[in-house]
């Protein structure tokens, strides 16, 4: 039995002797410079590819911004304040007194009224038409004083308007904004044109009435003169004694 004991002994030494070495060469850490370059290489490009993409993504982004600026609409408007003040314009030409802006009503004045004087009318008759036309020249001039103190009184609401129109389109954030705010300005320009045209009108109607009235008068002058004339026996000068 001790005989065998000892050559098992040496076995398990020799076992032993021999796996010793390849478990502490298991436990070593092998360094390769060229392989960590290379992974260090490899994820400074991954990280470099990360920061392009986050760069595009912003860009995208801003980009978004932009567009959305761009398609955002004026906050300030001031369309209604303009069709009022063009309104207001509008109602007073409308009500032009006794002989309007219509041209048939025109054409009727000037066929009766204003018509060249004829023996056949009495002596009543042209005394109503010429205080007739009387009557419509100082209309006329009360119509066109009455346009001229409304466009005055929108001078006012115009000064507003343009202020806040330029203090729109100076902080417009983009096109689209600024587009509105020039369209806005041009169409201020437009109601001031407008209230130009209608007091222009205005004054130009009281003149055309004021001149066709010293027509009819001239023409109306002459022909009661010569009735004047033809009444009774002309005159003859006398002698005639005074302080007897």
């Amino acid at each position: 039995m001790r005989r065998l004991r000892f050559p098992l002994a040496a076995s398990l030494i020799a076992i032993a002797a021999s796996g010793a070495p390849r478990q502490a060469a298991a436990q070593w850490i092998v360094f390769d410079p060229n392989n960590y370059a290379q992974n260090v290489l490899t994820a400074a490009r991954e990280l470099q590819q990360i920061n392009n993409q986050i760069t595009s993504l912003q860009n995208q982004a801003q980009m978004l911004v932009n567009q959305a600026k761009n398609l955002a609409n004026l906050p300030y408007s001031s369309l209604q304040q303009l069709e009022q003040s063009i309104q207001r314009t509008q109602q007073l030409l409308a009500q032009a007194q006794r002989i309007g802006y219509q041209v048939q009503q025109i054409d009727s004045a000037f066929s009766t009224t204003y018509a060249p004087t004829s023996v056949s009318m009495s002596d009543q008759m042209l005394i109503g038409n010429a205080q007739a036309r009387w009557q419509n020249s100082v209309a006329g001039l009360q119509d066109a004083m009455r346009v001229q103190a409304t466009v005055v009184g929108n001078l006012d609401t115009n000064r507003t308007q343009l202020s806040a129109l330029v203090t729109a389109s100076q902080g417009a954030t983009g096109a689209l904004q600024a587009s509105q705010a020039g369209n806005q300005l041009i169409a201020l320009q437009a109601q001031q044109l407008a209230d130009l045209t209608a007091a222009v009108a205005a004054q130009g109607r009281s003149q055309s009435l004021e001149s066709a009235q010293r027509a009819a008068a001239q023409d109306q002058g002459r022909e009661q003169l010569r009735r004047f004339l033809q009444q009774g026996q002309a005159y003859q000068p006398t002698t005639v004694q005074m302080f007897h």
